[in-house]
């Protein structure tokens, strides 16, 4: 028996990293899980080596329609829906002198408007059946969890886009807590320090995917990975499952009553990179 039996999940960029290892666990929870990523073979692949009952969409979520289709997707393959836990995402460094317009714009589109047309897809799918739940006096509690960073909330050098596209997911969050929580769909963020994944990895050569034909580059510089000791008080990053950990609590019971809020999942770090 786990906790999360019979409800259905949406964790969108779920085929690697704090996604993947979040599907993992919400599966292994009892939840039925949708795997998204932008790469669909990548996401199909991982939804079969996942302990559970899995569908997949993929694709470019920043695709005009695309948050609409993932959706209906889960719905179609499961008959309903409990759970969303925006986690897509990736990074575009400069300096903010250096950055392009297009740079800017690709981390809005991805952090904060994906996420908005995700919720705004989901409603009907939440809201309406928490409506026949009030008339009848039952309570039900549905979830979003909303991924940001301390880039976000703190600021980060070399990151305008992406922590103001962060910030923002924090201020949606806030928002739709105040117009949902009549029905009962908790709506929370985490807010990530520095995690173990592609993003955070080696800026080398390899360490790189492609969107639209356009190569990105992820990871940054080995003398930033060598600060983690000096920053964070636990003394090392956290690792994917750590950070599932933290999105999972947001989707439990136990956080029935935890509305509006920002979980910060640092190993107490409350400052970006450098200060």
């Amino acid at each position: 028996m786990g906790v999360l039996d019979g409800q259905v999940a949406i964790v969108t960029g779920s085929a690697r990293g704090i996604g993947r290892a979040t599907a993992e666990l919400l599966c292994e929870q009892g939840a039925k899980v949708l795997i998204n990523d932008l790469d669909a073979d990548v996401a199909q692949q991982t939804a079969s080596e996942i302990a559970g009952d899995t569908a997949v969409y993929g694709g470019d979520l920043t695709r005009e329609g695309a948050c609409d289709e993932l959706v209906a997707t889960a719905v179609d393959a499961f008959g309903r829906l409990d759970i969303v836990v925006n986690n897509a995402g990736y990074t575009l460094d400069a300096p903010i002198h250096k950055m392009s317009d297009d740079q800017f714009q690709k981390m809005l589109d991805i952090h904060s408007i994906v996420p908005f047309r995700v919720c705004r897809a989901a409603a009907p799918h939440l809201r309406e059946p928490a409506k026949q739940e009030r008339e009848e006096g039952v309570e039900v509690f549905r979830k979003i969890v909303n991924v940001s960073s301390i880039s976000g909330t703190m600021g980060n050098a070399g990151q305008a886009n992406y922590s103001s596209a962060k910030n923002a997911v924090v201020g949606l969050t806030k928002t739709l807590a105040k117009e949902w929580g009549q029905f009962k769909i908790n709506v929370n963020a985490v807010a990530f320090g520095y995690i173990e994944t592609r993003l955070t990895a080696s800026k080398e050569e390899s360490n790189t995917m492609e969107i639209g034909g356009e190569k990105i580059q992820l990871g940054i510089p080995d003398q930033m990975r060598g600060m983690a000791a000096m920053l964070i008080p636990l003394g090392r990053p956290g690792t994917p499952e750590e950070a599932a950990g933290g999105i999972f609590y947001l989707c439990s019971p136990w956080s029935n009553y935890v509305h509006g809020q920002v979980l910060n999942v640092t190993g107490g770090q409350f400052v970006g990179m450098t200060t």
